[in-house]
């Protein structure tokens, strides 16, 4: 790629306006949201359907644009619950309940609810159970949603529920309710992103358009608008998530260039689809699968774009090499990503998608073309390459995941050392063009140095974290350099989960903040350590102490003395060089500076230095 590529307005302008949004950017309701008429009290509500059903065990989902509250005009949308019928998408319904704040216990490495649906602009919730149709959606959305029901409810009656799953996910994007084993299998093989309706199922159906237009000879621009119509409309019957839509925008973006007589390039239309999607919807910023897709994406460009296989090669060498570079430069792109929300790697996905890649695309094709005998009352004509299909590639997917050392735990990566992984990555992209990769060579290696050594001096800083989930709390302690775990009944999996979100190693050592609280690992109270034994762990100390009550006055006391009452705890006070930090009532708050006091809250994660 040209080095005056990365000059280009457009792509100076994304950058500022990413990195403000990033900055000074949070969802939060407007004055008109629904969100300010939440009260006690059963309110009538009139929306449209914004999305497809999610189909839970005991209701059927949907997000909802809503116009008015009891009569009153309100905007915003809420996540609705339904016990009865399904809506469908674009009708305008009305329906009863009670509007409520979503419901989410914040603790790290846990799926934060709340923090999800405000990503989506909808920061209220209701349950109904029934809802009746104001304004039926018009012929085209209903074309368009009876089209996916159909696909989806074809697969469901042909397949086992599992395969059902994974015609569903390449295909349309939804996989259902796939088996917890099975989805465990698509991560731990790198292929999970093969579930979700994504770019290339875009540009796929825009290209085997293309051809197959070809052969009935089509003129070219004639052809391209027939293309961009199938592949909106597969855009729209796949759900128009942020993948499809931005491949979709790039499509257009290329074909509005060729029109202009303008080689617009791949790359600026992703730059213009993420512009115009963040200018819609500036909340997309922090939505993983929005960073992801555009991560891939340009990685993808960036890399095909500068490391092109020798012209001598053959053919099927040339293709299988550029999915395997594909591949590599999506993989190395979503590492940060990928670990920081699963924290996991793996190490199978460069292999495994060679083979799982093609034969996606194929079974993409496999699965429409079976739906279309179905309609015609021929679907045993393709019934066994698509089972089979479905089924060697289930196969192989369980085979990767289960090969040794498939994927490996890992903890999640600090700001410093993403930002150094991503400038340095920049480099290796661009190394093909010397003479560029010469001239930013001194400017990537000193930045990368620096975000690498801020990364680690911020995440080297002595800090305590108290965590809450309802009566389950527990602290862990940083300092100098050790981990410290004081649990009070909080389960063992959420501290692991909670260690690796915040980029912890395993702890030094873990204590337990009451002798009912103990599970079996630890340091039990009353039993291995009393008030006044203290443990040393190399510079820092840790003395165990009657425990530690706050008045709601604020005021601290404690009561020396051992009952043997049920739950009766004990505190903990850990001591550096610089200061003492006391876990006081079971993890409820901390001390520090032996006066400051740090007050943590129910079901949220509370962050302080000491």
């Amino acid at each position: 790629m040209h080095p005056d590529t990365y000059k280009r307005p457009l792509l100076l302008t994304l950058v500022v306006l990413i990195l403000g949004l990033c900055f000074f950017y949070r969802p939060a309701p407007d004055k008109q949201d629904v969100f300010h008429a939440i009260s006690k009290e059963e309110v009538t509500l009139v929306g449209r359907v914004e999305n497809f059903a999610a189909h839970k065990k005991d209701s059927h989902n949907v997000i909802i644009q809503l116009v008015s509250v009891n009569g009153t005009p309100y905007g915003g949308r809420v996540y609705a619950r339904f016990q009865g019928e399904t809506p469908q998408w674009k009708d305008v319904i009305s329906f009863h309940g009670v509007l409520q704040k979503p419901y989410g216990v914040d603790l790290p490495g846990q799926f934060n609810w709340p923090r999800y649906l405000a990503l989506q602009h909808v920061f209220t919730e209701v349950k109904s159970n029934e809802f009746s149709v104001v304004k039926q959606a018009g012929p085209f959305w209903r074309l368009v949603r009876t089209l996916r029901r159909s696909i989806l409810r074809t697969f469901a009656q042909a397949f086992s529920p599992d395969l059902a799953a994974v015609a569903g996910g390449i295909l349309l994007g939804e996989r259902g309710e796939i088996s917890p084993a099975l989805y465990t299998a698509f991560q731990d093989s790198g292929a999970i992103h093969l579930l979700v309706a994504s770019g290339g199922n875009v540009g796929f159906v825009t290209l085997l358009t293309l051809l197959v237009g070809s052969w009935f000879g089509f003129r070219r621009r004639l052809l391209l608008v027939f293309a961009l119509a199938t592949a909106g409309f597969y855009t729209l019957v796949a759900g128009a998530d942020a993948p499809l839509v931005r491949a979709y925008l790039m499509a257009v973006g290329a074909c509005a260039g060729y029109f202009l007589g303008r080689n617009s390039g791949v790359f600026q239309g992703l730059l213009l689809s993420c512009f115009v999607i963040l200018l819609f919807n500036p909340a997309a910023v922090f939505d993983t699968g929005f960073e992801m897709s555009f991560l891939a994406t340009l990685a993808i460009i960036l890399c095909l774009t500068n490391y092109r296989p020798p012209k001598n090669w053959p053919r099927p060498a040339k293709f299988f090499a550029q999915i395997f570079l594909a591949t590599l430069a999506s993989q190395l792109a979503l590492l940060p990503v990928f670990t920081n929300v699963f924290y996991k790697v793996s190490f199978m996905g460069l292999i495994a998608n060679m083979l799982l890649v093609p034969l996606a695309s194929l079974l993409m094709a496999l699965t429409f073309v079976y739906y279309l005998a179905s309609l015609l009352h021929i679907g045993f004509v393709a019934y066994f390459p698509c089972a089979g299909g479905l089924y060697v590639f289930q196969m192989l997917v369980e085979f990767f995941a289960s090969a040794e050392f498939s994927s490996v735990s890992v903890t999640a990566w600090n700001v410093g050392t993403i930002a150094a992984y991503y400038v340095l990555l920049f480099l290796v992209f661009n190394l093909p063009n010397k003479k560029f990769a010469r001239k930013i060579l001194v400017p990537c290696v000193t930045v990368t140095a620096l975000a690498f050594a801020c990364g680690a001096y911020v995440s080297g800083e002595d800090r305590v974290y108290l965590l809450s989930e309802w009566d389950h709390r527990a602290a862990i302690v940083r300092a100098d350099g050790k981990t410290l775990v004081f649990n009070n009944r909080l389960a063992q999996e959420k501290i692991d989960r909670a260690l690796a979100a915040l980029g912890l190693p395993l702890p030094t050592a873990v204590f337990a903040l009451n002798a009912d609280a103990a599970s079996g690992s630890g340091v039990v109270p009353f039993t291995e350590i009393w008030p006044g034994h203290e443990t040393t762990f190399d510079k820092v100390r840790v003395q165990a102490a009657w425990e530690i009550h706050q008045a709601k006055d604020g005021h601290l006391w404690s009561e020396p003395g051992y009952s043997g009452r049920k739950g009766e705890g004990i505190s903990y006070c850990v001591s550096t060089k610089k200061d003492t930090l006391c876990i006081g009532q079971q993890a409820r708050f901390a001390q520090r500076n032996q006066t400051e006091i740090i007050d943590g809250e129910t079901n949220k994660t509370v962050s302080a230095k000491w």
